[in-house]
């Protein structure tokens, strides 16, 4: 099956700028990805062994450190798209090699992984069979590639009150739980687990949350964005579309993870 994302997502060079100017403000508004990423942790099979391990879109090195702290026999490796993320995360240690690298085309020698294992990063990868792809070449047989990612419907409610102001893409798309599985199932790799879960987080009001997304480096990154600033009126008439959406908790804001477990087979 190939990849065709119905909505095509966005250049990858824009995302790598963006993740590496937030790096010094995304661990001050990262509780979701922190949630999510110890999911994913939590998923990993019992008991495993990986002497050799990669953070895949690693970030500031928060989950690196983990991994090192769940495998500290093992030699792991922090690798992110974003020049800034690295350098942010270079000091804090955690992996033994830092390297700037894409996960549709991995620096690395074929079935030379034990894990590989990422965190809220393979949705900016518009190839994601390409992406499995590589993980089934560079994982030694039996090796696991462990993943969380985004579904659409992410932000639906961000997405519906735009579509309610002017109609034009404010709110990066992401492809659909249906083709994560088809795409899995076709990888060639056992599928351990995978499924979706719904999170909805509460902000007092929309600039709250317009600011966390800016902080993480994960505001709107897509092709048919529109250019320029955002005037006052279409502000205004947004925060009152938003409104509409305002629950006893504040203002919610969906987002719809999936968490992939696949392992390379034996031979």
């Amino acid at each position: 099956m190939t990849d065709n994302t119905q909505n095509p997502l966005p250049d990858k060079r824009r995302v790598a700028v963006s993740f590496s100017r937030a790096a010094a403000s995304y661990d001050e508004v990262a509780g979701l990805q922190r949630a999510v990423g110890a999911e994913l942790l939590a998923r990993l099979p019992a008991g495993m062994r990986a002497p050799r391990w990669v953070d895949l879109g690693s970030g500031t090195g928060h989950f690196s450190q983990a991994l090192a702290e769940r495998f500290p026999a093992g030699q792991g490796m922090a690798l992110d798209l974003a020049e800034g993320m690295l350098r942010h995360a270079r000091p804090r240690g955690g992996a033994a090699h830092f390297v700037c690298g894409d996960a549709e085309h991995l620096p690395l020698a074929g079935a030379s992984q034990d894990l590989l294992f990422s965190s809220l990063a393979l949705q900016w990868c518009g190839d994601f069979a390409a992406v499995l792809a590589e993980a089934r070449r560079v994982l030694r047989p039996g090796g696991v590639l462990a993943f969380s990612s985004l579904c659409a419907g992410t932000l639906q409610e961000l997405h519906e009150s735009w579509q309610a102001v002017d109609g034009f893409v404010h709110v990066n798309r992401f492809r659909c739980f249906r083709d994560y599985r088809q795409l899995c199932a076709d990888s060639g790799l056992d599928v351990l687990d995978l499924r979706m879960e719904t999170r909805v987080l509460h902000y007092r009001d929309l600039r709250q949350l317009t600011h966390e997304l800016k902080a993480l480096g994960a505001h709107n990154l897509n092709p048919g964005r529109p250019d320029g600033l955002t005037g006052r009126a279409r502000v205004l008439a947004l925060v009152e579309a938003y409104e509409r959406f305002r629950e006893a908790e504040g203002l919610p804001a969906t987002w719809l993870a999936v968490y992939g477990v696949l392992r390379r087979r034996a031979e």
